[in-house]
């Protein structure tokens, strides 16, 4: 299953007009929530931008807390991730550069491993979605509306249909919405 998880606005945006997501810091449950999520992962494909963010979490060693923290970043460090860059010429960890398109590379990735696969940045989400290809939707959305910014979904073309499968309320307001995609349209 391809998985598209992101912290968003109300009004549905992942950062504001000036690229601040500072809003979205999580409580010590969502940060634990986000670990169990991430260790049943068996590769993350995201943009240079989520690549540069979450980089930190293998190249300093301040981050490493708590135990939870810590457990954080041997899970993120050990996961194959895949980096989608124009500007970039090489990257670090367990990670590579992408040598083919999304779809290729969402293939690639899913039959490599028997478990669940991410995608994360909503630049390469959106041609992921677009194509058929994301079965799950998460969004994390905070309590704040920001006006403007980078928005979770692309425009489409055509609808695409969903089942919401789970919320979950986590402390500090911040409501967890699941989606799987509806593949039979027949529903």
């Amino acid at each position: 299953m391809l998985i598209f998880s992101m912290s968003v606005s109300l009004d549905g945006f992942v950062n504001d007009r000036d690229g601040d997501f500072g809003w979205t810091p999580p409580t010590d449950e969502l940060f634990r929530f986000h670990l169990e999520q991430v260790s049943g992962l068996g590769a993350y494909l995201l943009g240079r931008r989520l690549y540069e963010t979450m980089r930190v979490w293998e190249t300093d060693p301040s981050l490493r807390t708590d135990e939870d923290r810590s457990a954080f970043a041997d899970v993120w460090c050990a996961l194959p991730k895949v980096v989608f860059s124009r500007t970039l010429d090489r990257v670090e960890g367990n990670a590579r550069l992408a040598e083919g398109a999304v779809a290729d590379e969402v293939q690639a990735a899913l039959a490599a491993t028997g478990k669940d696969v991410a995608i994360g940045g909503p630049g390469l989400a959106a041609p992921a979605i677009e194509a058929g290809l994301v079965d799950e939707l998460r969004l994390f959305r905070h309590p704040v509306v920001v006006g403007d910014g980078t928005p979770y979904l692309p425009p489409v073309t055509d609808p695409i249909l969903l089942d919401l499968v789970e919320t979950r309320t986590f402390g500090g307001q911040v409501v967890l919405e699941r989606y799987h995609r509806i593949r039979d349209r027949s529903r």
